[in-house]
């Protein structure tokens, strides 16, 4: 049995990195199975697989190219739009923490205000910046255990020169880190206040050695300190370190996004230390301080193509956030 969350049941959807890059490349105007496959360079039955995950989730919806041809596109629907939202969050993360001191590779413009856009978590309550040491938590109608979903427990094998592969891209950074459900659900505990190891296990219900390879991973990547508790013998627990407590922004947003499409009653209920209220995440513009709508947003690029004949995926169909024609 494992806690009832949100974030669990958005990453049983979202099953891997493979999955997060996919959505990004429809977000960005992609359509056609070649076109996504041409910039991500996965293994076609890879992509197949994912497609048909998010297509039975119904985060996009296959359609035929015409009455005739037996060749299909991919639309977004509407709790595929809405998870647009988390990517913001990721691309913001890797924005802030991973570009190396270079321009981001993607400039966001909210097409409402006009200006350069920086994606900011906001409280719906009294729409200022949360962060997670002005949050707490607790029960909701929907807490509680269920059944543990048929996961396997794999060992990370890609990293981000991978995802990287077809464009430069701060989400792509941001899954290095994350990559998959369990480096998630550690980090899920650990906003829960998990600091042990054998915590984790017992909580996370997962093998010792997988464990034990996502622990040392956030530390190396900065994410968590180690910090020795006791000498004889010897033990250590997690703590998050600032880089690390700005991961819980996309976090919270895969759970706003859980709680509202996949139809289970709240496990968790969120408040504002700020304004001692109870609030569901935003992500909003920082110029205007306005919700954001997918809809709304353009784009430019700060790069060029890598591969002049595998040019990135750029078509700015009426359902995907436009190139902003300035770039």
């Amino acid at each position: 049995m494992v806690r009832n969350c949100s974030v669990d049941r958005t990453l049983t959807i979202l099953s891997d990195a493979w999955a997060f890059l996919v959505l990004r490349e429809v977000y960005l105007g992609a359509r056609r199975f070649d076109q996504i496959q041409a910039v991500l360079h996965m293994p076609r039955s890879t992509l197949s697989d994912r497609l048909a995950r998010l297509a039975e989730a119904e985060v996009i919806q296959r359609r035929p190219l015409s009455d005739t041809a037996a060749r299909f596109e991919y639309r977004l629907t509407e709790r595929g739009s809405d998870l647009y939202l988390v990517m913001l969050a990721m691309l913001r993360f890797g924005d802030d923490w991973l570009a190396g001191g270079k321009p981001p590779p993607l400039r966001l413009i909210h097409a409402t205000c006009g200006h350069e856009c920086h994606p900011e978590t906001l409280c719906s309550a009294c729409r200022e910046p949360i962060t997670a040491r002005t949050v707490a938590f607790r029960d909701g109608p929907g807490a509680g255990s269920s059944p543990a979903p048929d996961m396997p427990q794999r060992r990370r094998s890609a990293g981000v020169a991978t995802f990287e592969r077809g464009r430069p891209s701060s989400v792509s950074r941001t899954l290095g880190i994350l990559a998959d459900r369990w480096t998630f659900l550690v980090l899920r505990e650990l906003f829960f206040g998990v600091r042990r190891f054998d915590a984790f296990q017992e909580r996370l219900g997962i093998a010792p050695n997988i464990l034990a390879d996502r622990l040392n991973r956030l530390v190396e990547q900065k994410i968590l300190q180690r910090v020795k508790y006791q000498d004889l013998p010897e033990r250590h627990e997690y703590k998050l370190t600032a880089m690390g407590r700005d991961l819980y922004l996309p976090l919270i947003q895969m759970l706003r996004w859980g709680d509202q499409w996949l139809g289970f009653e709240k496990p968790l209920i969120l408040r504002h230390f700020t304004c001692g209220r109870d609030f569901a995440p935003i992500i909003a513009c920082d110029h205007c301080r306005q919700p954001l709508n997918p809809r709304d947003m353009r784009y430019r690029l700060t790069y060029k193509p890598l591969r002049a004949d595998h040019p990135p995926a750029l078509l700015p169909p009426e359902d995907a956030p436009a190139e902003d024609p300035a770039g």
